[in-house]
C-alpha cells in the first residue's frame, strides 16, 4: 500500500490526524529529503506523543533520483506500509510524487492520496481574487526566450494564475510585471501559515516600494485574471485553428489578449 502525505507548509499544527496514523504505522518512508522528514517525525513525537515504529526504514527520493528509482521498484515492494512526504506542502505540486501514482496504476498497487496543507492553494483564496478559475504555473524557467514566454502566459491566458518565485528571482519577476502590466493587481504570499505570515496585494510597483529590497522567504504569487481573452467571442484556440503564419496568428492574438505580439510569436514558436 503506497500513501502521498503532505506535511505542514509551515505551521506544524496543520498535521491532520490521518497524516499522523499513517506516518507512525509506515514500513518505509520515500522523502524528498530524510533529513528533513527525521526532523518532522522527531517534532510530531515530542508535540502530540505520536507512537511511530522503532525500525522505521528512510529512503531518499528527489527529483534527481525518482526515475532511476521506479525503474528498479517491483510491485512486491509494496506489499508493505510506504508513504511518500515531500519536504512540505502537497506530494506532486511542484514536487516529486506523481510518478509514483502512476507506477501504481498501471501495476495495480493500492494507493491513496491525503489532502492537507498547500501554498497554491492557501495564496489562491487569500488574494481575495474573484475569477475563481485557476492555473498553475509552477516556477517559471530562470531566463531566456522561454521565461518571456512563461511569463506572457501568465499575464494572458484569462484565469488568476499562480506562480511560484525564489528570493532571489522575486524583485526580477516583479520588475517583469511592471514593464509587462503595470495596472494588473497581483497577490504576493510568504512564510504561510508561519508567525511571519505576509499578505501584500496591489500592483508589481506598489510591491516593490512595500517590499523596499527585502525579498527573503520562498513566494507565491498570484495574478489577477486579465479580462480581455475572457471576454472576447474570439478565443486563442480559434485563431491557431486557422492556417494562417504564425506572425499573423501573433498579431492577432495580441490584439485580443493584450499580449506583446513579439513575445507571443516567440511562444507561438515553442507549441
Amino acid at each position: 500500500m503506497l500513501s502521498l502525505i503532505p506535511t505542514p507548509i509551515g505551521n506544524i499544527g496543520d498535521i491532520s490526524l490521518r497524516a499522523l496514523e499513517l506516518l507512525g504505522e509506515a514500513d518505509t518512508l520515500l522523502c524528498e529529503d530524510t533529513r528533513v522528514t527525521k526532523k518532522l517525525i522527531h517534532i510530531l513525537k515530542e508535540r502530540y506523543n505520536t507512537p511511530f515504529k522503532e525500525d522505521q526504514e528512510f529512503i531518499s527520493l528527489h527529483s534527481h533520483n525518482e526515475q532511476a528509482f521506479i525503474e528498479k521498484l517491483s510491485p512486491e515492494f509494496f506489499e508493505q506500509n510506504v508513504v511518500y512526504v515531500s519536504d512540505a506542502g502537497m506530494p506532486g505540486v511542484s514536487d516529486p510524487g506523481q510518478a509514483l501514482v502512476n507506477y501504481s496504476l498501471d501495476n495495480g498497487i493500492d494507493f491513496d492520496v491525503l489532502p492537507g496543507a498547500n501554498a497554491v492553494l492557501t495564496a489562491f483564496v487569500a488574494s481575495g481574487f474573484e475569477e475563481t478559475k485557476m492555473l498553475f504555473l509552477g516556477f517559471l524557467d530562470h531566463k531566456g526566450s522561454s521565461r518571456a514566454a512563461g511569463l506572457q502566459k501568465a499575464l494572458h491566458n484569462g484565469y488568476t494564475t499562480v506562480l511560484y518565485e525564489s528570493p532571489h528571482r522575486i524583485e526580477k519577476l516583479l520588475l517583469e510585471l511592471q514593464s509587462e502590466a503595470p495596472q494588473r493587481k497581483i497577490f504576493l504570499a510568504k512564510e504561510l501559515t508561519k508567525k511571519y505570515q505576509t499578505f501584500l496585494r496591489g500592483t508589481a510597483s506598489e510591491a516593490l516600494q512595500k517590499l523596499n529590497g527585502n525579498f527573503r522567504g520562498e513566494w507565491v504569487v498570484v495574478i489577477e485574471a486579465a479580462q480581455a481573452q475572457a471576454d472576447s467571442a474570439i478565443s486563442e484556440k480559434d485563431i491557431l485553428s486557422l492556417d494562417l503564419p504564425k506572425k499573423v496568428q501573433a498579431k492577432l492574438i495580441s490584439k485580443i489578449t493584450g499580449e506583446n505580439t513579439k513575445a507571443c510569436y516567440q511562444r507561438l514558436l515553442q507549441l
